[in-house]
């Protein structure tokens, strides 16, 4: 079998690494950072290629060979991609988080006869599949809640933030108007409102705020009330904010003695190499669900909690394997068969098959990646 892996990234790369333990899988990477994929071929017996991914018959060209496509690609090229993928007849799972309605392609992936899974990382991913698996066991869901970060373990004035992925996706969280769902309608809420602060062990109090996270379980989960929140250290999402109603996350062009400039591509780059979390550089991803709702008109409360370090053994960080293992357990369910509902489908429609449940659950445990489930009626 042979997969491509559409970004080298510290998430795309540890992606290809998980691939390529499986003697049966040939790994072909695609990235326009030829360093990138340099240091991807001295971890794992990969094929690179340097390329400039924005051009789709470059992406043709990558995958044309391949059995199965993993996109990595910012979410700003997500949906350009994901569509050049299925046209090209590929099943794919997407981890692009882009902005636009994955569904607008379901039609193209069922005339192509391909298997699309979106949104198919930590969150959205598994805070969907988990969501959805929690609601299927309720015969009435009341509430789901969604709380998710991730963070450098040593905070880090004056941003106490780093990320492995790219500024402006970050950004994205903070400036996207969050949809949630409050007494059964969707609402729109600005993105960093309604802040709260929650305690977890082995951390401390982090600050939550309204993110646009639940992207497909507006439609898919009957619930009257739906939240999804994201997690900081308390004290970045203030700077955030200010940072926002300033203008540095503006995308109309500035005119500045005679060059044309959007703040936010400048404020990415300002901020790229302060939010970049290097290798060594120890991080954590944290994240809590809880759905709460009736069974046999019982109150149930099904709840999911993760707690994830860097990897000190492999060096790779949390994020890159709680997002990444997400994608390549959910490829290696495609590839067996184990999952081949044609079309675009969302993580929820895995959480609706409690096999394919299992099956990842235990896909990511053996790779370390452990979540906890409690119930309480």
């Amino acid at each position: 079998m042979k997969i491509a892996v559409l970004g080298a990234g510290l998430v795309g790369s540890a992606m290809a690494v998980d691939l390529a333990k499986d003697d049966t899988f040939q790994i072909w990477v695609g990235d326009r950072d030829s360093a990138a994929s340099q240091r991807l071929q001295k971890k794992a017996a990969v094929r690179t290629q340097t390329a400039d991914l924005s051009d789709t018959a470059a992406v043709r060209k990558l995958i044309q060979p391949c059995d199965l496509v993993i996109n990595a690609m910012p979410g700003f090229l997500g949906f350009q991609t994901l569509k050049t993928i299925i046209e090209a007849g590929k099943n794919v799972v997407d981890i692009a988080f882009f902005p636009e309605d994955p569904f607008q392609l379901d039609a193209l992936a069922k005339e192509k006869g391909v298997t699309a899974i979106v949104d198919c990382g930590v969150a959205p991913g598994m805070s969907h599949v988990l969501s959805a698996y929690a609601a299927s066991q309720m015969d009435e869901v009341e509430e789901v809640l969604i709380y998710v970060g991730g963070l450098p373990v040593e905070r880090q004035w004056p941003y106490q933030y780093k990320a492995v992925f790219s500024p402006i996706d970050v950004i994205e969280e903070y400036t996207r108007p969050a949809r949630l769902k409050e007494h059964g309608q969707i609402v729109v809420k600005p993105a960093l409102s309604e802040r709260e602060y929650l305690n977890f062990p082995g951390i401390g109090t982090l600050e939550a705020f309204n993110s646009d996270g639940l992207r497909t379980l507006l439609e898919t989960i009957p619930a009257h009330t739906m939240k999804e929140k994201t997690l900081r250290y308390p004290g970045h999402c203030e700077l955030m904010e200010v940072f926002r109603e300033t203008g540095f996350f503006d995308q109309t062009e500035l005119n500045i003695n005679g060059v044309a400039i959007r703040p936010i591509d400048l404020t990415a780059k300002l901020l790229f190499d302060k939010w970049k979390l290097n290798p060594g550089e120890e991080d954590i991803t944290v994240m809590k669900i809880q759905a709460t709702g009736k069974k046999d008109g019982k109150r149930l409360q099904i709840s999911y909690d993760l707690y994830d370090r860097y990897d000190r053994a492999t060096g790779v960080h949390s994020m890159a394997r709680t997002t990444g293992y997400t994608a390549t357990v959910v490829a290696r369910m495609l590839l067996e068969g184990k999952f081949d509902q044609k079309g675009v489908s969302a993580p929820e429609a895995i959480g609706q098959k409690p096999a394919c449940v299992h099956y990842l659950l235990e896909g990511l445990k053996e790779r370390g990646v452990v979540y906890r489930e409690t119930s309480a009626v």
